[in-house]
């Protein structure tokens, strides 16, 4: 007689335990060509078309495809909201962690989450960071109709500026300079992105709005040629080689206290335009796509197309850009104090 083993429940699930403790992986891994192969990865951008988000992103969606292993198809999707919230909360909480969802938001939702702004549901540091495309300079834009567009001026006279909503650079930005420099700025709300606020300021509905020094240099330089505006200031630690008659932000420091709070809310200039996943995208597939971002980075079509274009471009890889990330997500607590009491009033 042939007899049949049998294992109780409780033998099993030890032998379950023990293999785990032993370091047994929960997921095989998978071959590198069968992880994308006919499937399609969306760039979420958080932004509305137009600016330097939009134009990265949809320029990154027409190249990395290629580079990917199976070749997915590759899209990019705008979703503007709140300063970029709305996508950065919706990559963190929703979106699949497959590697099919990736995106790029704003480049403060670092200092965002140390500031514990109203509508952050996430932690910066625990997203899939990807890559970096360029690091980034951001000005503000004041229309020459107004003598506000002169420190002395904006501290004389009241000047409203389009703001994409609470959180956002140009919301925040605002705020700091009439705390720290005495500025008089009045933020309007309600524009969903960059390319909107500097609409309204062709159309006189505002005097000022904030964008990217590549935004402008690309799509608008005639405005400063012709003197229809001017460069307030660029919110970087220390002036950009294109803007050497510009300030950088932290030129208006008085003091070391005031200079500790201005680094800080400059120090997004480094996370620039940077591509993200949702935490959670396992190892083997965000090493995949971010090999598959630095390869798209020394793209000859795309290092064409920056050139063209004339458009800042530094890349940075995933790792370094993670731990940037993470430094600023804890900066010093009486910093983070200060700020959080200039963006309440």
């Amino acid at each position: 007689m042939i007899k049949t083993a049998r294992y109780a429940p409780h033998a099993l699930l030890s032998a379950g335990v023990l293999a785990f403790a032993l370091g047994a992986p929960a997921r095989a891994a998978e071959n590198p060509e069968e992880m994308f192969k006919g499937k399609a990865i969306t760039i979420y951008i958080g932004f509305s078309p137009g600016g330097t988000y939009d134009l990265f992103g949809r320029m990154l969606g027409r190249f990395i495809g290629k580079h990917i292993p199976g070749q997915p198809t590759v899209v990019s999707s705008n979703m503007p909201g709140a300063g970029s919230f709305t996508a950065s909360n919706w990559l963190y909480r929703i979106a699949p962690k497959d590697g099919t969802a990736i995106g790029t938001v704003s480049q403060t939702l670092a200092i965002d989450e140390a500031l514990k702004s109203k509508g952050v549901q996430f932690k910066a540091a625990d997203f899939s960071w990807i890559g970096r495309i360029t690091s980034n300079v951001e000005v503000q834009v004041v229309s020459t109709r107004t003598a506000g567009y002169t420190l002395e001026g904006a501290r004389q006279l009241v000047v409203p500026l389009a703001s994409t909503g609470p959180g956002s650079p140009s919301d925040t930005y605002p705020k700091i300079m009439n705390d720290v420099l005495g500025t008089k700025f009045k933020i309007i709300r309600g524009f969903p992105g960059s390319t909107d606020g500097l609409l309204a300021v062709e159309r006189g509905e505002v005097e000022g709005a904030l964008t990217s020094w590549n935004t402008m240099k690309s799509t608008r330089m005639n405005w400063l040629t012709e003197k229809k505006v001017a460069l307030f200031v660029q919110y970087v630690p220390k002036r950009s080689p294109d803007l050497k008659d510009v300030p950088a932000l932290t030129e208006f420091a008085a003091n070391d206290d005031d200079r500790k709070l201005l680094a800080f809310a400059v120090s997004s200039a480094e996370i620039g335009r940077s591509i993200l996943g949702p935490p959670g995208i396992p190892a083997d597939r965000l090493a995949v796509l971010r090999k598959a971002f630095d390869a798209t980075m020394k793209d000859p079509e795309l290092l064409a197309e920056v050139a063209k274009s004339n458009l800042d471009f530094e890349p940075l890889d995933g790792a370094s850009l993670a731990k940037i990330v993470a430094e600023t997500a804890n900066a010093d607590a009486k910093v983070i104090e200060r700020m959080q009491k200039i963006l309440a009033e």
